[in-house]
């Protein structure tokens, strides 16, 4: 009885140890960071996380509204950071690293039809935002090393808000919000306000400094150049650490 009576505390004290233990994520692959390990300073607005994105749901594979990049990307990233903290500004993430488990989530989204969305596609349907060049069937975002970002200024809020897109992102003037699925997201897109294509061209030269170049149909879209899986796709969750 000494024994089996000594076996059951043992049980019941290793049950009670396992159920105390923090939970951790599982690692990430070599080569990936969580952006806050590197610049907390960047701010984060993870848009897929939650509801508030064109699908107006969370997407599949984000499990924490947080950004992972390759190390080389975030660590450029945060020289892009270092260089416009000087003028009272700061870089906002809206998707960084996108599992393609993701990118197939969306891509099915499409296919369920439905008319334009007055604040993400305000003139093309659900069902051809695939075949318009809007949604990807394979993103580089998968890749690990591209990024959507935008411009916000520490010292004030931003009194304009765009009629398209991300219209409650606190972020300066660019004429059209993030995810905005028009032809006036594209960077070079004309007439544009002046105070936005100021911003942009801000952006953009900021980006292409830290060594990202842009992708012409999205003036928030950015991959670096010298990314270090430029024919590889992941497709592990976005979790917390």
């Amino acid at each position: 009885m000494p024994n089996q009576t000594s076996s059951k505390i043992a049980a019941i004290l290793i049950a009670l140890s396992a159920a105390t233990l923090p939970a951790f994520a599982d690692p990430l692959p070599a080569g990936f960071v969580r952006l806050a390990d590197i610049d907390p300073s960047i701010r984060q607005d993870i848009r897929y996380a939650g509801s508030n994105n064109f699908l107006h749901r969370k997407v599949s594979g984000y499990e924490a509204p947080i950004c992972i990049l390759t190390e080389q990307a975030a660590k450029a990233l945060s020289g892009v950071q270092k260089a416009i903290a000087a003028k009272g500004l700061t870089l906002v993430v809206f998707d960084c690293y996108r599992p393609t488990r993701s990118v197939a989530d969306m891509g099915k989204w499409t296919t369920g039809g439905g008319p334009p969305d007055p604040q993400w596609h305000p003139k093309v349907k659900r069902g051809d935002l695939i075949a318009r060049g809007y949604v990807a069937s394979l993103s580089a975002h998968s890749r690990g090393s591209t990024v959507d970002v935008a411009i916000l200024r520490t010292d004030r809020p931003s009194s304009t808000k765009p009629a398209c897109g991300a219209i409650d992102a606190d972020t300066l003037d660019f004429g059209a919000g993030f995810d905005c699925f028009d032809p006036m997201s594209e960077t070079a897109h004309r007439p544009l306000g002046r105070e936005a294509a100021a911003n942009r061209k801000l952006l953009l030269d900021a980006m292409r400094a830290g060594g990202f170049k842009n992708h012409a149909c999205e003036w928030w879209h950015f991959t670096l150049v010298h990314e270090p899986y430029p024919t590889r796709r992941f497709d592990f969750p976005v979790a917390a650490g």
